[in-house]
């Protein structure tokens, strides 16, 4: 466009030929008239002349042309410049390949003062061309914008503004703040409570929800009550930081509702939501947390993010309820999915104990009813399990029942059914791999539940105020089998879980524990037979001697005893055996025994009942129950574990140290 503009013809170009051709003509003629020069050499003179003339002419105006379009542009570029140098936001320059600041306007200099320094001391980090981070420098949230260019020097240079969004963000952040969370709250333990001091069912749960509605009046929330003793909460986000800063003491000041003489404090669990886009979300979120808090065992809050979970409280056993109305429902539900499967496998824990074995049977008994094919998945290396296996060796049905983890993979079709009993921790799955591979899949367990699951189940009957998973199965068999249809052999390995978990039925029993151990010996279990299953072979007995002399007192109620010498993952029996007998200590609220196994460290945990093993040991990845527990290390040595396992103890009982103080000062404020 430019060269077309350069040859346009116009009106001064028409007009100085016309004029020079005219004065050239007439210059001509006065030769010719004149002198003696022929016209042929005038003519070419004068037209050479011309030639000349019009040249000249012409490079005049493309100088004038250029020095007028010059103008302009100088002034544009002084424009710019200026604007830059007084732009509002930071404008720096850097080389492309150092964060060193070359050059900046005065809103920069107002930041590091004019002096040269690098990019990285001003905002801690360089952004590639694409980050859209957010950089701090003085108080303020930058976000920056970048350039890369080159120089005359055909260096590359990288040129960046930027952006103040401080007060965008915070506006952004209290609005966030003000939109509606949800938490969802239940009464836990009133009920069963008041089993026992029923003339203080109206006090008790008046008392605690004017301790809910006094917690929700102070964080200007709205509490409604849509069930008996069942609350919804709605409160805005930003009270969220307050309650957690505050440990939820909440669950204190219920915890200070007495019922009656018995002198037992009132409970609740909370879920709540900080997730979710919508509302609906939100509430859907709330819900499945507070299912979870309830899982664990109660008296706590669930906090449920987008990509994770918060945990506060878990201080008391939840009692056991009284009804049976639950086993009944999961009974049939169970039921209903095993006759719609093609085949179902069970598979427990690894390194199974008798509970796990004895619900697994139990479960298989229940898909033997409904006649659908059933394989237990089992470690048939496992020596441990030997004497169970034996003990149904002459029934027909269980001859060919029990299959390895790799022969169940090839079992494994679109309608296939993965029962998992006595443990809902991945890691701790007989094959988790199987797992991965099943769409399908149920979960009946007593311990606490420690996280959400990757997909979910179709039945998740998690009951951590029972005292094992043999008695959840024991009460499932009740409502849905009749009356002679479980072997005796069967009720034997049921009876042998309950038992175990049970320590001979000394701790964490309850009146639901009698009634199935009641079940269990009406179907024919011998408590005197499944004795038999419980004696220690002279190596176990020698195995557990190796905790007895290295025991150390810490803390002045926690007893750590590591096993002396080489181990295997035979010592894990006598090593939950060791943890059982350490609670016999005077003064002993907690016990710890130690297995180092090759690479990694098995640490089994009991309680005596006022210290939360579980919780102690989710701090080192482990879980199950309020008052056993286990967790296992990898890749550190005993003496690290022991080193871990105090700091664990120590901030358990520091953080509930600080709890009672305020639950203190509370009582006398």
């Amino acid at each position: 466009m430019k060269n077309k503009q350069n040859m346009t013809f116009g009106f001064p170009e028409l007009l100085f030929c016309t004029v020079s051709a005219v004065l050239l003509i007439g210059v001509q003629t006065l030769i010719c008239a004149y002198t003696d020069i022929m016209p042929a050499v005038s003519g070419i003179f004068i037209c050479a002349v011309f030639v000349a003339a019009v040249c000249a002419f012409a490079v005049i105006r493309k100088n004038s042309a250029a020095r007028k379009n010059a103008a302009p542009l100088t002034e544009t570029l002084s424009v710019l410049a200026e604007a830059v140098v007084n732009l509002p936001s930071p404008c720096i320059i850097c080389p492309g390949d150092s964060d060193l600041i070359i050059w900046y306007n005065k809103a920069a200099s107002e930041l590091f003062g004019r002096k040269r320094i690098m990019f990285s001391e001003l905002f801690s980090t360089l952004p590639d061309f694409d980050d859209q981070v957010r950089l701090s420098a003085a108080g303020r949230r930058y976000l920056p914008v970048s350039y890369t260019g080159e120089g005359r020097d055909g260096k590359q240079y990288r040129v960046f503004i930027m952006k103040d969004v401080t007060d965008e963000d915070d506006r952004l952040q209290e609005l966030v703040g003000r939109e509606c969370a949800v938490a969802y709250i239940t009464v836990d333990n009133l009920e069963e409570l008041l089993n026992y001091e029923q003339e203080d069912y109206r006090s008790a749960s008046g008392e605690t929800e004017a301790v809910l509605r006094r917690w929700a009046a102070e964080s200007g929330g709205i509490l409604k009550e849509y069930q008996q003793d069942k609350y919804i909460f709605f409160f805005e986000k930003s009270r969220l930081s307050d309650f957690i800063h505050s440990g939820f003491d909440v669950l204190d000041k219920v915890r200070d509702v007495r019922v009656g003489a018995t002198n037992i404090p009132v409970t609740v669990s909370i879920g709540i939501s900080d997730g979710g886009e919508t509302l609906f979300e939100r509430e859907r979120a709330a819900q499945s947390a507070l299912e979870t808090a309830l899982q664990r065992g109660g008296d706590q809050v669930i906090v449920k993010y987008d990509s994770s979970v918060e945990i506060f409280g878990g201080k008391t056993k939840m009692p056991q309820k009284r009804t049976k109305v639950r086993a009944r429902v999961v009974a049939t539900e169970l039921i209903s999915l095993i006759s719609e499967s093609s085949n179902v496998l069970i598979m427990g824990h690894r390194y199974a104990d008798f509970d796990a074995f004895g619900a697994s049977v139990g479960l298989a008994r229940l898909c033997f009813f409904c006649g659908v094919p059933v394989n237990i998945v089992s470690d048939m290396d496992d020596t441990s399990l030997d004497r169970c296996r034996d003990w149904l060796s002459d029934k027909e049905e269980y001859r060919t029942a029990f299959v390895d983890a790799d022969a169940a993979m090839d079992m494994i079709g679109s309608d296939t059914l993965l029962i998992i009993a006595d443990v809902n921790n991945k890691n701790q799955f007989e094959s988790s791999v199987l797992a991965d591979h099943c769409s399908r899949f149920v979960i009946i367990d007593h311990h606490r539940k420690t996280a959400d699951f990757e997909h979910t189940p179709l039945i998740s009957y998690i009951e951590p105020a029972a005292s094992a998973a043999s008695e959840l199965v024991a009460e499932m068999l009740e409502q849905a089998l009749p009356s002679d249809e479980l072997l005796p052999e069967e009720a034997d390995l049921l009876m042998a879980g309950i038992l175990l978990d049970t320590n001979q039925f000394t701790k964490n029993t309850g009146t639901r524990t009698f009634s199935a151990a009641l079940y269990l010996r009406s179907s024919g279990a011998d408590v005197g037979e499944v004795q038999e299953f419980f004696k220690t072979q002279l190596t176990d007995f020698q195995r557990e001697l190796k905790f007895h002399s290295n025991v150390e007192i810490y803390r002045g109620i926690c007893a750590i005893a590591v096993a002396e010498g080489e181990c295997s993952v035979k010592d894990k029996v006598p090593a939950a055996k060791a943890a059982d007998k350490l609670l016999s200590v005077e003064g002993v609220k907690a016990s710890f025994a130690i297995v180092p196994i090759g690479t990694e460290v098995h640490i089994s945990a009991r309680s005596a009942g006022t210290i939360n093993v579980q919780l102690l040991l989710e701090r080192l990845r482990g879980g199950g129950h309020f008052d056993s527990a286990g967790t296992r290390l990898e890749g550190v040595s005993a003496e690290s574990a022991v080193a871990m396992l105090k700091d664990a103890i120590d901030g358990y009982l520091t953080e509930s140290g600080s709890c009672a103080k305020k639950q203190a000062a509370a009582k006398q404020a």
